[in-house]
């Protein structure tokens, strides 16, 4: 194999293929990444049996087509630290040679052909995403799951797909964030009973895989896997197994509560303010809902006390909510500043439930108030 290549651009594609490859694995040619070349492509492929990749590398020149398998950290290093705007790369079965306008490195290469084969995109039935959307279902959501948990399945992101929606939900236990929007079923694309419950790593690499250029995304879920195909790149993924949690009944049904509108900066501002006295242990903070002002408390003995009031339009009677200003963070800081949102609040007991109108509903349990 002999190439060349605009560094900067293979540098991009080698760093999203190199996120895949494990650290350590009982297999150590999986901590490379394959690159294989033909007369019109050349394409990066990692795996970890569990995820897999294949991208596209442009500014490619190609002299003579062939594989290589390349050390993530040596390659990697080579990448990054090079001046060159361009480099050239010679493979055979002794190894790899990459040369600049005034280095040269020899690296020892394993047999391409034992490196595991990573799918492709094949299937004909499969849902047409906006990929701006999607990148934006995995960031609302994402925080939200729980990759520590036991119970259920909670390390990852439950995608359902309707025949012209996707909704993606992540959960703890302790809060839930529920994410949909407009997307198209071709070729009656259905996964039935099934549960498409994406790990959170996967998601990861998913969002990081898409570029802010890709129009839309093709995702086929099947009944152990998923794949999503990108304009430059095919994701491979295992679904996690077990049951989600019936993730409709958190979200509170037809109640006696008061909605109110918010916007986002402001109220930011006044929950970092008041979380600054509160520790690990002590996180919750008391939203104070009165008529017209909503007041947020935190305190911590051995660290003091804060008070922070913002003008909200609410008429109603004193509702006192304590809960995680983390969690409500976490909420806050995937939108913009400029954005409004309606908290729905019932009593002191009950979820609070955060919205906006495009799609976006958040659940978070109360704190037991012990102060």
């Amino acid at each position: 194999m002999k190439i060349t290549c605009d560094r900067e651009k293979i540098l991009a594609a080698f760093q999203t293929a190199a996120a895949v490859a494990p650290n350590r694995s009982p297999k150590p040619i999986l901590q490379n990444v394959k690159l294989e070349v033909t007369e019109s492509s050349a394409v990066f492929m990692a795996t970890d049996m569990e995820v897999g990749i294949r991208i596209d590398v442009p500014g490619i020149e190609v002299e003579t087509p062939g594989s290589v398998v390349l050390s993530v950290a040596h390659f990697g290093s080579i990448l990054r630290e090079s001046n060159d705007e361009k480099l050239r790369l010679e493979a055979d079965e002794q190894g790899a040679v990459i040369r600049g306008e005034r280095n040269e490195f020899n690296l020892p290469s394993a047999n391409p052909h034992e490196f595991p084969e990573v799918v492709g995109f094949a299937e004909d039935k499969f849902h047409e995403v906006p990929a701006r959307l999607f990148k934006e279902l995995v960031r609302r959501t994402l925080f939200a799951t729980d990759t520590e948990s036991s119970r259920y399945a909670l390390g990852g992101v439950l995608l359902e797909f309707d025949k012209d929606k996707i909704t993606a939900v992540g959960t703890d236990g302790r809060r839930l964030a529920k994410m949909e929007g407009p997307a198209m079923a071709v070729n009656g694309h259905d996964t039935g009973d099934a549960m498409t419950i994406v790990p959170t790593r996967s998601m990861q690499l998913i969002e990081r895989a898409l570029s802010e250029d890709d129009a839309e995304i093709q995702i086929a879920a099947r009944a152990n896997d998923i794949l999503v195909k990108s304009p430059r790149a095919t994701i491979y993924s295992r679904l996690v197994e077990g049951r989600f949690p019936k993730w409709r009944d958190v979200f509170p049904a037809e109640r006696e509560a008061s909605q109110i509108e918010m916007t986002v900066g402001p109220t930011y501002s006044a929950l970092r303010q008041a979380a600054i006295v509160t520790s690990p242990e002590s996180r919750g903070i008391d939203f104070e809902f009165r008529e017209g002002t909503l007041t947020m408390q935190g305190v911590t003995a051995e660290v003091g006390q804060a008070k922070v009031e913002i003008p909200i339009p609410y008429s109603g009677s004193e509702i006192i909510l304590t809960m995680d200003h983390r969690f409500v963070s976490d909420f806050l800081k995937v939108l913009d500043n400029e954005k409004t949102f309606n908290i729905e609040i019932a009593d002191s007991e009950s979820a609070a439930l955060l919205t906006t109108d495009d799609g976006y509903g958040y659940v978070v349990m109360p704190l037991a108030r012990d102060r």
